[in-house]
């Protein structure tokens, strides 16, 4: 007995020294909605024994504000790379040292030491992306690779735009439009910017979050969107096509965080873990249709996103991208008083 003890022990000790250990109990995280693989969130219950359970947000704004309250019962949080130093500066989040974990091997070289997040001392990716136009091209036949799109919007599409109402998004898009730069505290510039969004507001028939439902059934007939929404309302309407703005366009990244307040600490890190597996992080790129920072993850997504406009950016527009980042408190402060103007 002593010895059958014994093996079963060491055994249960090098896997957990591999990262298999089996885990029981839940996991609640707090994520962006339409954006978690059921697929790949079973997989991952079944091999741990974990319950997990999935709480949707519609912006970075709410989840930050939701969790500042406290006490919210989540243990972990998607925020874009933007918001994630406000998040490590306020301490909502626990260090857990991804860097150091077995997986995270496979994160690929550009994402292994972001400036937004220095050593992954507290996140790993989950996606990325860009912000740009969608036009569904029956309604539209003219250039859809600009912000006038929505900004100064073409007769035939006038009373069929949307706006995601995303506000770093909308106001960043703005500011690209009046010819500056992200995160600008230029008040001539910010000044254009907000009568841009209020000129072109009555031509926007929404600023909603629906898009992929609404622009494939022709509810919208163009919006702001993310490459990744747009790619999955091209399955549903192959007229519906994704715009990169001559003007610019912001790159972005999504990254998963645990809580400072988890109380699931350790399936928190197991799904950290867990998600730098490349067949993980390719299961859920097949659902939510955006890239991630896992390198090899590729061979495990659907065939149609290989070459796809949306997830690759198509060279003669790659130049046109700019890299999201947190602005500072004074310029966010001057973002936010645009935006509950442009709300009235």
């Amino acid at each position: 007995m002593k010895l059958i003890t014994a093996t079963v022990a060491l055994t249960a000790a090098l896997l957990a020294s591999a990262g298999l250990a089996r885990a029981e109990g839940e996991l609640n995280i707090y994520n962006w909605g339409n954006y978690t693989s059921p697929e790949m969130i079973k997989k991952f219950e079944d091999q741990y024994k974990v319950k997990v359970t999935i709480t949707d947000y519609d912006s970075n704004d709410t989840a930050l504000a939701k969790v500042r309250q406290g006490g919210s019962g989540f243990d972990m949080v998607v925020p874009s790379q933007n918001y994630i130093p406000i998040w490590i500066s306020e301490g909502l989040l626990l260090e857990t040292d991804p860097a150091k974990m077995e997986n995270f091997k496979n994160v690929a070289k550009e994402w292994v030491d972001p400036d937004f997040d220095p050593g992954r001392k507290y996140t790993v990716p989950w996606a990325m992306g860009t912000v740009g136009t969608v036009v569904n091209t029956d309604v539209y036949k003219g250039d859809i690779n600009t912000w006038a799109i929505i900004f100064d919007t073409p007769d035939e599409l006038k009373g069929k735009v949307n706006v995601v109402p995303e506000m770093n998004d909308v106001i960043d898009a703005a500011v690209l439009y009046n010819g500056g730069t992200k995160c600008t505290g230029d008040l001539t510039i910010l000044k254009k910017v907000r009568d841009t969004l209020v000129k072109a507001k009555p031509n926007w028939v929404a600023m909603e979050y629906g898009t992929i439902e609404k622009m494939g059934s022709g509810d919208f007939s163009a919006s702001s969107d993310w490459n990744g929404s747009a790619f999955r309302q091209r399955l549903k309407n192959p007229a519906i096509h994704y715009g990169y703005p001559k003007e610019g366009f912001v790159d972005w990244s999504d990254n998963l965080a645990v809580l400072k307040d988890a109380k699931n600490v350790e399936n928190a890190k197991l799904f950290q873990n867990f998600m730098m597996d490349p067949e993980n992080a390719g299961m859920n790129s097949g659902f939510h249709r955006y890239a991630n920072g896992i390198a090899g993850s590729d061979a495990f997504m659907p065939a149609d996103m290989k070459g796809a406009p949306e997830i690759d950016v198509p060279k003669e527009f790659a130049a046109r991208g700019v890299p999201s980042k947190t602005c500072p408190p004074e310029v966010q402060e001057l973002y936010t008083r645009i935006w509950t103007e442009l709300q009235k």
